[in-house]
């Protein structure tokens, strides 16, 4: 039998990257998965609109009336230095990383059934700073502290609330709105260079930390699990003899 046979998520932002393999990873040991995105997925959802959220909570009771796991996935960010931001722009990051991802668990939190695990994205960058991703940043650590929040708030229902926050992870777009042929290659360069491990993660690897969380680490809540090769963790890269 497979593994997670019986088993049923959402993901959101499961349409690419991260969040494919994580669907992917879950739907070959057995478990049904709903995925949704912005232009795709098994539904079409836009996590800053509220309408959306409720249109998939009504989805996901019909499906499968409850679920073990959600991945609270969808992200959005952009390359910006501080002066050239606009107000479009930071409201876009934090309508979707935090506005969004709070809406969606409060919307969906109460089809997860009793005991299972909500799973959210944040990143590397939800701690110390980077002059590029000030914004990202930001709504990445308030994405954070929600998880601490919604892990108490679910604690009556052994519902367990953890965070997954990847490093520099080699999927199409690396979470970035926009991103330019010559910016992606600068972004990859960099990212080998910083990190202890020495390259980019994959999107599998960081899936396989989403499922860990969300069906084997049963006693552990309010987490953040590093994927990001050491870089966050104050190891030092090697450098050459």
């Amino acid at each position: 039998m497979s593994r997670y046979a019986g088993r049923s998520a959402v993901i959101l932002g499961g349409t690419h990257g991260m969040g494919e393999a994580t669907a992917a990873l879950l739907r070959a040991e057995g478990a049904e998965v709903l995925v949704t995105g912005r232009r795709g997925g098994d539904v079409h959802v836009d996590l800053t609109r509220l309408a959306d959220l409720g249109a998939l909570a009504e989805a996901v009771r019909e499906r499968f009336g409850q679920v073990d796991l959600l991945h609270v996935n969808a992200g959005f960010a952009k390359l910006e230095p501080f002066d050239a931001v606009t107000e479009a722009s930071y409201d876009r990051t934090f309508d979707v990383n935090t506005k969004g991802a709070f809406f969606a668990v409060q919307a969906l939190a109460p089809l997860v059934r009793d005991g299972g695990a909500i799973v959210f994205t944040s990143s590397v960058a939800d701690q110390g700073g980077s002059p590029a991703m000030i914004v990202y940043g930001a709504a990445k650590a308030a994405a954070r502290s929600l998880v601490a929040g919604f892990a108490a708030a679910l604690l009556p229902r052994g519902i367990r609330v953890n965070a997954v926050s990847p490093g520099f992870i080699d999927t199409p777009s690396y979470g970035i709105e926009g991103i330019s042929d010559d910016d992606r290659a600068a972004f990859h360069a960099v990212g080998d260079a910083i990190t202890p491990m020495g390259r980019h993660g994959t999107a599998e690897e960081v899936a396989r930390a989403v499922v860990f969380l969300a069906f084997e680490a049963t006693f552990t809540t309010g987490a953040r699990l590093a994927v990001d090769g050491g870089l966050g963790e104050g190891i030092e890269a090697p450098t050459a003899a």
